[in-house]
């Protein structure tokens, strides 16, 4: 089954949200540097992430970050 990102920014609290799929309980782990995962409980397997302070941190284009995300998809 194909699982859609959703997206969703909160411009006042500056928050930028994305759920692989529907929104679902899970366990959050912070990866440091205001980035936040997401992992389903039953399967450990990652949901979603949040980014703290999004349009602060991109607000600079030439100052542009990146942000690592390894992602495994399964057929």
């Amino acid at each position: 089954m194909d699982e859609k990102m959703n997206f969703y920014y909160d411009k006042q609290g500056d928050i930028l949200d994305i759920s692989v799929g529907e929104p679902q309980e899970a366990i959050s782990e912070e990866m440091g540097d205001d980035i936040i995962l997401r992992r389903d409980i039953k399967t450990n397997g990652v949901v979603g992430f949040t980014i703290l302070n999004f349009e602060k941190r991109f607000q600079d284009v030439a100052k542009r970050q990146s942000i690592q995300v390894n992602v495994r998809f399964a057929a």
